[in-house]
C-alpha cells in the first residue's frame, strides 16, 4: 500500500502542472489578442510635414477600422477652426479652406471597430499666397444706419465670375427679426467689383444685422487669395425717409410712414433734370465746395455749401444753396435739390447714411446704375434677384 501510494501521487503531481499550465497559457493568450487589436487609421489631409499645404481645400479627417470620436483643429494664433463631424464618425471637414502662410494643428481622438481607442497630432503648414485680395465693408462694424440701407462689399481686386459663386456661398447674412434678401453682384462706381445685400423690402426698425464672411483661403481668380475671414454687425435706426415732388419745389420728410416736415427747394433745371428713383443716402458732408468739373461742367463754378446729403456718386447730393435766389420757385439746378442753409440742415439732421429720398415728377429719363452709390432700390425685387450667381 505504501508504495501504490507513492505511485498514486506521483500521477497527481503531473496533473496539477498541467492544470496550472493550462490556465497560465489561456491568460498569456487573451493579453496577446487585446494587444494585436489594431487602432483606427486616421488621415489628415494636408498631410503634416515635407512641402507648405497647397491653398484652395478645407481640411479633412477621415478614419479607417474605427471612428473618430473628436475632432479639435486650431491655427497658429490659437483660434479654433470649425468643422463637421459626420454622424457615423467616419469623416470630419472644417468649415473653411486652409488660409495662406498658416500652421494648423489637428487632434483627433479615435476608437477603432475593435474597442481600442487612440489619439493623435498633425501639423502642417500652408503656402503663402502671392497676390491677396482684401475688401471694404459698408455699413462700418457697430454703425447704426437707415431702413434702407444695403449690405456693400467692395473688394481690391477683381473677382472672376468663376469664383463668385463660391465667394457668394461663403458670406452670410443674419438679422433680428428675420429679414428675406439677396446677394447682388455690382460694379462699383470706381470700377472695382462690389457684391451687395438688400433685403426684400425696407428693414424694419431696430433691427439687429449680422454678416459673415468665411472668404479665408477663398481664391477670388488669378491667383488672388482672401487671407482671413470677415465679420461686423449694425443696427437700423430710426424710420426716416424723404420724398422730393419735383414740379412743386418741395421735399417731405416722413417719420414711421407719416408726414413730419415739407422743405421748399429747387431741383435740376429741365436741361439737368434731378434723377429719379429711390436713392439711399451714401454718406454726409457738413462743409463742401461745389466743384462743376466733379460733375462734367467744366470751370463754371466753384461754390461752398453745407450740411450735404449724398445721394448718387455721380453728384446729386442734397445741399444748401445760398447763392440761390429762386429756391421754391424755379428748378434751375443742376441736377441737386438746394435748400437754404438752415432747411439743408433739418434735412441733414433728419436723414441717416442708408435712410432714402425718393424721387417723384422728374422729367429725367435716365435710370441711375445700382453701382452709382448704394442705388439698390433702383431696381425690382425680381431685378434684383438676377444679380446672384447663385440664381
Amino acid at each position: 500500500m505504501h508504495a501504490g501510494t507513492r505511485r498514486h501521487t506521483a500521477r497527481l503531481i503531473p496533473a496539477a502542472l498541467a492544470a496550472g499550465l493550462l490556465l497560465t497559457a489561456c491568460g498569456t493568450g487573451a493579453g496577446s489578442s487585446t494587444a494585436a487589436e489594431p487602432a483606427a487609421k486616421v488621415t489628415v489631409t494636408p498631410a503634416a510635414g515635407g512641402n507648405a499645404a497647397k491653398l484652395g481645400s478645407p481640411i479633412s479627417v477621415k478614419a479607417d477600422g474605427g471612428k473618430l470620436t473628436a475632432v479639435d483643429v486650431k491655427d497658429d494664433k490659437g483660434e479654433k477652426v470649425p468643422g463637421h463631424l459626420t454622424a457615423d464618425g467616419a469623416s470630419w471637414t472644417s468649415e473653411g479652406k486652409v488660409r495662406p502662410k498658416t500652421t494648423y494643428t489637428v487632434t483627433t481622438k479615435a476608437k477603432s471597430t475593435g474597442g481600442k481607442e487612440s489619439e493623435a497630432t498633425s501639423k502642417f503648414t500652408t503656402e503663402q499666397a502671392e497676390k491677396v485680395n482684401k475688401l471694404t465693408n459698408t455699413p462700418g462694424n457697430g454703425q447704426t444706419v437707415g431702413t434702407g440701407m444695403p449690405v456693400s462689399i467692395k473688394f481690391d481686386h477683381k473677382v472672376a465670375k468663376s469664383q463668385r459663386a463660391e465667394v457668394e456661398k461663403a458670406l452670410k447674412v443674419t438679422s433680428q427679426p428675420k429679414v428675406e434678401g439677396a446677394w447682388g453682384w455690382v460694379r462699383d462706381w470706381d470700377g472695382k467689383d462690389r457684391i451687395d445685400w438688400r433685403p426684400k423690402d425696407y428693414w424694419p426698425s431696430g433691427t439687429k444685422v449680422s454678416v459673415r464672411g468665411a472668404l479665408g483661403g477663398i481664391d477670388s481668380g488669378g491667383g488672388r487669395y482672401f487671407t482671413r475671414d470677415y465679420d461686423f454687425d449694425f443696427k437700423i435706426g430710426a424710420d426716416h425717409k424723404a420724398v422730393i415732388d419735383v414740379p412743386s419745389h418741395s421735399m417731405t420728410l416722413y417719420e414711421n410712414g407719416k408726414p413730419v416736415d415739407t422743405i421748399k427747394g429747387s431741383a435740376g433745371s429741365p436741361e439737368a433734370p434731378t434723377r429719379g428713383g429711390i436713392h439711399t443716402v451714401r454718406s454726409k458732408n457738413a462743409a463742401e465746395t461745389m466743384d462743376s468739373a466733379t460733375i462734367g461742367y467744366g470751370n463754371q463754378w466753384m461754390l461752398d455749401s453745407k450740411w450735404v446729403t449724398h445721394l448718387t456718386a455721380s453728384g446729386t447730393f442734397l445741399h444748401s444753396a445760398p447763392w440761390n435766389q429762386s429756391i421754391g420757385v424755379v428748378n434751375n439746378s443742376h441736377g441737386c435739390f438746394g435748400m437754404t442753409t438752415s432747411d439743408a440742415k433739418k434735412a441733414y439732421d433728419f436723414l441717416s447714411i442708408g435712410s432714402t429720398v425718393e424721387v417723384k415728377g422728374t422729367s429725367s429719363t435716365v435710370k441711375t446704375d445700382v453701382g452709382n452709390g448704394l442705388e439698390v432700390w433702383q431696381e425690382s425685387w425680381q431685378q434684383w434677384q438676377q444679380r446672384s450667381a447663385l440664381k
